[in-house]
């Protein structure tokens, strides 16, 4: 879909040089002099670089046209994660960098969306909140406020985050996938 330069937003996507890009910053200016442009700094989704590009107002950019399909988390193995489609049973294979260090939030039958571009994954969003077990925390120590005072804890799925003093080893506590931080304890 063709969009004009001047709508290209933080966030979306665009396809630019054979590539797809995600828009990290961009910058309308009209200077004195000429025509308006928007100056837009993207990052290669597929091979990882960054580019800043200018564009005049006037001009089109590609906006990618995405798929988003609801799945099921199966399991694991050295370099894969799989995960199933409820609805026709179709069984998909993701590389574990793609998802990185959320990956050790999945659990068997955690449905998923996974982000499709030309048929080819490229994200795998999880559950805003996910609930997770304290496998072991340090004890708090006192004379620390409250407020700012926060003590690492390793969950039972291997991630480390900090916590707040009260919470304990064997607490059941909920985790933002989005950032991996503690949100509340159950």
């Amino acid at each position: 879909m063709k969009i004009n330069a001047s709508e290209i937003r933080v966030g979306m996507l665009l396809e630019h040089k054979d590539d797809l890009w995600q828009v990290l910053k961009t910058q309308h200016v009209k200077p004195g002099k000429g025509g308006a442009f928007a100056q837009v700094e993207m990052k290669s989704v597929i091979k990882n670089t960054k580019l800043n590009e200018r564009f005049r107002s006037s001009e089109s950019v590609e906006k990618a046209s995405l798929e988003e399909t609801e799945f099921n988390y199966l399991y694991k193995d050295e370099t894969n994660y799989f995960f199933m489609n409820p609805k026709s049973f179709e069984q998909i294979q993701i590389k574990k960098d793609l998802i990185g260090e959320k990956g050790k939030l999945l659990t068997e039958n955690l449905v998923v969306s996974v982000v499709f571009y030309n048929e080819k994954p490229i994200s795998v969003d999880l559950p805003k909140q996910i609930t997770c077990k304290i496998k072991s925390t340090d004890a708090a120590l006192k004379g620390q406020t409250v407020t700012s005072s926060y003590k690492p804890a390793l969950l039972d799925n291997g991630l480390n985050i900090q916590v707040p003093p009260f919470v304990e080893s064997g607490d059941e506590i909920i985790v933002d996938t989005r950032n991996l931080e503690y949100l509340k304890k159950i």
